[in-house]
This record gives C-alpha cells, structure tokens and sequence, in this order.
C-alpha cells in the first residue's frame, strides 16, 4: 500500500486545486491521500470545512464505482506556539479533521523549540520532519502511537536519516510522506521506495512502514 498523510494545495502553499492534487495522486499510484494544509487558528475552520466537502464528494464517487482510493481531510499545525498547540489539535479536530500532523522542529525552518514535545503529548496522528529528534521525543511518540515522519521534501529530509536511527533504537513507528507542494512532488512507488532506502532502511523496515501506513489509514476511512 501506498499511502501519503502530509500534502497541500491552494488552501495554504500549495500549487494545486485539491481535485487536481487527488487525481496526480491516483495516477501515480497513490491508495490514500490526507490533505493537510498548513493551519493555525486563523483558517483551521475554513481549510477543512472545505477540503471535508471534496473529500466527501470524491469517497461517495469512488464507492459507488468500487474504487479503493480514499481521500482524508486534515492539517498540519504550523509554526503554533507550543503552549497553544494543545488548542488547536482541538480545534482541528472539532472541525472534522481526520490526520492532524504537526510541523515538526525541522533543520530548514525557525521552529521554536519544543514543538516536537509539546505536539507529542496531544492527540495527533504525525509529527512532521522532526529534526534532530531525541529519544525522549521517540518514546512518548511510541507510547502515544503517533508516527514520525521520514519526508520527501527538500530541506525537511536532512535529519531522515537520524530520525530511522532513533525510532528504530526506541521502537517508534515511522510513516513515510511527500509534504508535496507541488504535482513534481508527488510520491510513485520508486520514490516512495528510495526515501526509505536513502534513510538506511531495508527491506523488511520499509514493510513496516506501508503496514503503518494501512493501520493508520483503517483507522479513518468512512463512508
């Protein structure tokens, strides 16, 4: 299975309408796709409240034609002070999200630090590109079944590499995600694949991580 939970459009800074970013998702072989623009309380209502109608649209086509794809609404909290990061998981969640995926303390970007714990102590489903993630960070990520993201966005993917070491030293499930902005980066299979292997993960770690990837994505099909 092939599954990406971190992607954007037009709703935040992606390039895409969400019908276009869904059919280049299908094409390329994608199974299920979240829709996680970024968000913080200024547009979390209106971000899912629209992308909720076309996921809502697009599922009903597919079940009525007997087509697997599912489409996911979501965000991703960004750039939110950690204090108030608890709030918006709430919020976001109120408003119908389905995979919350907070920005994580990447290498590329000014996160302030203590975004990661913070994010790992809420209910989310993902800690985005976490950086120079600990193993305090991992083990609550373990023990609250949240996903640690290894990502195909540039920048971002400095730390892939680390975050493999420390989850699988702690025992922290990873998900592998395009954070595509743009149709250049949306996930095939080779690419899926190559993240994984560039990381240092084998064979056996990447069916892990597409297992992962079905249980997550059980958990929040409906229609």
């Amino acid at each position: 299975m092939i599954a990406d939970f971190h992607t954007h459009t037009l709703f935040s800074d992606g390039e895409l309408v969400p019908s276009e970013l869904i059919r280049r998702a299908v094409y390329s072989g994608i199974d299920t796709l979240a829709i996680t623009d970024h968000a913080d309380f200024s547009n979390i209502e209106f971000i899912l409240s629209n992308i909720i109608k076309i996921s809502d649209r697009i599922n009903t086509e597919n079940i009525k034609n007997n087509n697997k794809f599912r489409v996911l609404p979501g965000v991703e909290i960004t750039h939110v002070p950690p204090s108030l990061i608890g709030e918006a998981v709430n919020l976001a969640r109120k408003s119908g999200a389905k995979i919350i995926v907070v920005h994580g303390e990447t290498l590329s970007e000014p996160v302030e630090k203590g975004t990661n714990l913070a994010a790992l102590n809420e209910d989310i489903d993902i800690l985005a590109h976490p950086g120079l993630l600990t193993e305090e960070e991992a083990l609550i990520a373990k023990n609250k079944n949240i996903y640690l993201e290894l990502t195909y966005r540039k920048g971002h993917c400095l730390s892939n590499g680390l975050v493999f070491q420390v989850a699988k030293h702690t025992g922290a499930k990873l998900i592998i995600s395009s954070d595509a902005h743009s149709p250049n980066d949306i996930l095939d299979e080779n690419i899926y694949n190559n993240i994984a292997f560039g990381a240092g993960l084998n064979g056996h770690d990447l069916e892990e991580i597409k297992n992962n990837a079905k249980t997550l994505a059980d958990k929040y099909y409906y229609i």
